[in-house]
């Protein structure tokens, strides 16, 4: 074995075997991940269309019985018009269950709608205003969409609630055979080694999904002077 050449057989069969056991990790981390967001979908469906539309016959009955009554009655009134509160807000916080789970838009459209539509959604939330930047980008495929936009939606999240920016920009573009999305703030920003160490903030499950798709997650920022998230990931992942 103290043979160099032996030595160097060596050492490149194991790091062959290295590289062939990381792919094999990243396409079974892959296949639970596709898993998990088809059950997304399916669970955020059966609320749109199960219990959603349930709610929605629900509230034209309860219009139907409140017309129908005398206008004498009026403990009956606001009895229903209680009820007809309660079952619109019900009805509202399905919906918006079910967008947050698998929003159609992402299926329907594809990711560039759905990334316009992420950003009008919270624009204002936390008193942020958020821009939108779309560069050109080729063809993806559903696994790239649905990772870079809830990428997004997880960073988009995080300066709502933790920023206390005045503006955010959400911007996705091709750089070579890499896809960028940034996501910058203005806001109080914050101690990146501390932030992705601690694995705080939906940091450590974006990272560990980038990292299946060969992709890095990367955060630049320094106390008040806000913070920029940037997603690198491959177009050819596998």
């Amino acid at each position: 074995m103290s043979d160099p050449s032996e030595l160097r057989a060596l050492y490149r069969d194991l790091l062959q075997r290295l590289q062939r056991n990381e792919r094999e990790f990243r396409r079974l981390g892959r296949a639970v991940w596709r898993v998990q967001e088809d059950e997304r979908r399916r669970i955020a469906r059966e609320l749109h269309d199960g219990v959603g539309q349930n709610l929605t016959a629900l509230k034209l009955r309860l219009h139907e019985l409140q017309a129908a009554l005398d206008p004498a009655q009026a403990a009956l009134h606001d009895g229903l018009a209680q009820a007809l509160a309660l079952c619109g807000d019900t009805l509202e916080d399905t919906r918006e269950l079910s967008r947050l789970l698998r929003p159609p838009i992402l299926d329907d459209l594809g990711l560039e709608s759905a990334l316009r539509w992420l950003a009008r959604s919270h624009d204002g939330r936390g008193g942020a205003r958020v821009e939108l930047e779309l560069g050109a980008l080729p063809e993806l495929d559903g696994e790239l969409q649905t990772l870079l936009f809830r990428t997004a939606q997880e960073a988009l999240a995080n300066a709502s609630r933790h920023s206390q920016a005045q503006k955010v920009t959400l911007s996705l573009q091709r750089r070579g055979e890499e896809l960028h999305l940034d996501v910058r703030d203005d806001g109080r920003g914050c101690d990146p080694v501390a932030a992705i160490a601690s694995g705080g903030n939906g940091l450590s499950g974006m990272r560990e999904r980038l990292r299946l798709y060969g992709g890095r997650l990367d955060l630049v920022s320094a106390p008040g002077q806000g913070l920029r998230l940037t997603a690198r990931v491959p177009l050819d992942y596998a």
